[in-house]
């Protein structure tokens, strides 16, 4: 059964790119043509889920649910519907099922925005960091050339044994500049003060 709706729009592209970098999951199940994206937050982040739902919605067959993780743990996700462009970025982004930064990467400011609210942190001292431990050192490098080619410096910056983007503090308000109209009123904690 095919459940694509239409073609995404660049909103659609750029969310679910951020997501890549950040939080999200694209997946992929043998036998199937198409890949789909999951969003899995904590429930705390629900407003957060809701903003990203209502920008897939056209695309997903139902909304966020809750899920129990353990006692204590509850999640909040939902799924898109298989489609052939989140294929495409399935085959740019994953290499034997494991997350990749293509060559040629291009950011914008949703897909910054978006990457910051699921990856980003910031330290009393005004340092903003981007959690990429989960890349490997060549796709770090890359989303560095991306970063500069809009202007913004950063460096790698060793966290215990993996490595992290440190958005240098001379570039700090730039960033914040281009992300903020994109930050989520519930998620605004994060550039608070920069």
């Amino acid at each position: 059964m095919d459940n694509t709706v239409g073609s995404l729009t660049q909103l659609q592209k750029s969310l679910i790119i951020g997501c890549i970098l950040g939080d999200g999951y694209l997946r992929k199940i043998p036998g199937r043509k198409d890949a789909f994206l999951e969003v899995n937050h904590s429930i705390k982040a629900k407003e957060y889920v809701d903003w990203k739902y209502s920008v897939l919605r056209n695309i997903c067959v139902s909304g966020p649910k809750k899920r129990k993780i353990d006692k204590i743990r509850t999640a909040y996700r939902f799924f898109t519907c298989q489609h052939p462009e989140i294929t495409e970025l399935y085959e740019r982004f994953y290499y034997k099922g494991k997350k990749v930064v293509p060559s040629q990467i291009k950011l914008d400011p949703v897909i910054l925005a978006v990457w910051f609210m699921d990856d980003g942190s910031k330290t009393k001292k005004g340092n903003v960091y981007l959690n990429t431990q989960q890349f490997d050192f060549t796709s770090q490098r890359r989303l560095l050339h991306a970063l500069r080619l809009l202007g913004i410096k950063a460096r790698m910056n060793k966290d215990k044994k993996y490595y992290r983007i440190r958005i240098l503090k001379e570039s700090v308000g730039y960033f914040v500049e281009i992300i903020k109209p994109y930050i989520i009123p519930s998620m605004r904690y994060k550039i608070a003060g920069l």
